[in-house]
């Protein structure tokens, strides 16, 4: 089953999803993968990957980094391709891949990037996916911005309503309290 999780910043989004994750993989008996998206840039980004690590210790996740081309996931890397995958973030995941090293604007890269995710969704079967709440084409409550970050959230809606409409299930997490819409 693929189940797409969104919610605002500090929404319990996340921790939502580490239980969807773990039970799928405890009910059916598979394998448990935590596939991280965020690419580092700086100390503050370490420290939070390390943090983020912490806090999943003893949950049975093996931890997978990969940021970048995730339909390839698949086919590059050594696991059960049958387990549960749990991908946190498809945010981290669109913007690693419509930027590139000197956060310029890669034309086409926000349907490359959906389309990779939809593969990863079709080719795995039981992914939880994680993403900032979409609402339209750009995020809820956002105002007017650049060329760029338009371009960047305009992607990320477009990732979300197709993964919205191939998963089984949706949720929307507001202050840790779960709505499914599908």
């Amino acid at each position: 089953m693929n189940i797409f999780v969104i919610g605002g910043a500090k929404s319990g989004k996340s921790m939502f999803a580490q239980r969807l994750a773990k039970k799928m993989a405890y009910e059916e008996g598979r394998s448990l993968y935590y596939v991280a998206t965020m690419i580092p840039y700086d100390d503050e980004d370490r420290a939070r990957i390390v943090r983020h690590r912490k806090e999943r210790e003893g949950w049975g996740f093996e931890t997978i980094e990969w940021g970048r081309d995730i339909e390839n996931l698949v086919y590059m890397k050594d696991f059960d391709r049958d387990g549960v995958f749990l991908i946190d973030s498809v945010t981290a995941l669109v913007g690693n891949e419509i930027f590139d090293e000197n956060w310029n604007l890669i034309e086409g890269a926000g349907a490359k990037a959906a389309a990779g995710l939809l593969r990863f969704a079709e080719g795995t079967g039981n992914t939880v996916f994680v993403s900032d709440f979409l609402h339209g084409d750009t995020y809820e409550g956002s105002g007017k911005y650049d060329f760029s970050t338009e371009e960047y959230m305009k992607s990320l809606a477009y990732a979300g309503r197709q993964l919205a409409d191939v998963c089984d299930k949706v949720y929307r997490l507001n202050a840790g309290i779960p709505e499914e819409w599908k």
